[in-house]
């Protein structure tokens, strides 16, 4: 079950300008990884900080062997930098977690006690208490949930993020979809494995400033819904439709009101149905374009990142001899889709 090794676990964390939250990380990670008694890896993805989080894991790695460190040449986004992290992670079981610890590491150990218990390919880790999110971010949330339900189709518990658990099995099905630029909060549902749950309460963020502000979060709705569904070309459709009635009711209305001999002042109400029609073909090509885009963007191929360093080497010695040279992993071009390595 274990790709290229003998470990039971791999942590993958996402991160980027850090460098304030790391030594608190350290402190309550660790002693939950070692207490599991098993042989694990923490995945640390540095996602073209600007700080010094990479120095600081640099350091940290003297101490703590099991630290690894996966540095992306540039600033590739969230979602590319926890595919990196997926795709390289070597364990049985792989838990994505984010650095800011508002979603507790001190729940590892039950989520992977469920995934063996019950032989689930996903524990969701599920936000049960949100008080310490913002009364918007909790409102617009709900709203996010309530519609990627609908998208996906699937079951997708309200307040699971990228806090989850996966078998082994469940990441290379992930590694084998071609998506150019995945969203793991549908991806995972979508793919349909047993799953399961285990909630927790949500902290504040432990130190720094968030890192996902609010044009991130829509930029993430937005790709959710272009990436899974053609529905807004759909809603283009029945606008279009409705134009198309609503101009032959205003045309009846008209010509009634004309031919009984009423005034009828037209200047005001022309101009604002022409506004108005204007406005609904300029969104229509605007969902047109994005989706071409998307195509587009598909069909070059690029790699959604580039790896400037792996420190594979990293690992205690019981478990050498058994990972790819780190060396020739190093600058190595990787990609978001089945054609990475074809």
């Amino acid at each position: 079950m274990t790709a290229g090794g003998e470990l039971a676990l791999s942590v993958v964390i996402p991160m980027f300008n850090e460098e304030a939250v790391l030594p608190l990380l350290v402190q309550r990670l660790r002693p939950v990884l070692d207490g599991l008694g098993e042989t694990y890896e923490v995945v640390a993805v540095d996602d073209g900080s600007a700080d010094d989080t990479a120095a600081i894991l640099h350091l940290l790695r003297r101490n703590w062997p099991e630290l690894r460190l996966v540095r992306l040449r540039r600033n590739s986004g969230h979602q590319a930098a926890l595919t990196a992290g997926l795709h390289r992670s070597r364990g049985d079981y792989v838990v994505s977690l984010d650095a800011d610890l508002q979603d507790p590491p001190e729940v590892i150990p039950e989520m992977l006690e469920l995934a063996r218990s019950r032989q689930l390919d996903i524990v969701y880790g599920v936000r049960g208490d949100r008080e310490s999110d913002t009364v918007f971010k909790r409102n617009t949330a709900g709203l996010y949930y309530t519609v990627m339900r609908k998208i996906v189709g699937k079951k997708m518990p309200d307040g699971a993020g990228d806090f989850r658990l996966l078998s082994r099995a469940m990441v290379e099905a992930l590694r084998s979809l071609p998506e150019h630029t995945p969203v793991y909060r549908l991806l995972v549902p979508w793919l349909g494995f047993p799953s399961g749950e285990v909630s927790y309460v949500r902290e504040k963020r432990a130190a720094g400033s968030t890192k996902y502000p609010l044009t991130k979060m829509i930029r993430l709705a937005a790709d959710s819904v272009i990436n899974f569904t053609a529905a807004p070309l759909r809603a283009a459709l029945w606008l279009g439709a409705f134009g198309v009635g609503a101009t032959v009711v205003l045309t009846a209305t008209t010509l009634i009101a004309w031919a009984n001999g009423t005034v009828v002042p037209g200047w005001t109400s022309l101009f604002l149905a022409v506004l108005l029609f204007g406005a609904v073909q300029l969104i229509c090509l605007g969902l047109l374009g994005e989706y071409v885009g998307r195509i587009f963007q598909a069909l070059q191929a690029r790699p959604a990142y580039f790896i400037s360093e792996d420190t594979v080497e990293a690992r205690p010695p019981s478990q050498r001899g058994a990972e790819p040279d780190a060396e020739a992993e190093t600058d190595a071009p990787a990609q978001a889709g089945a054609n990475r390595r074809r």
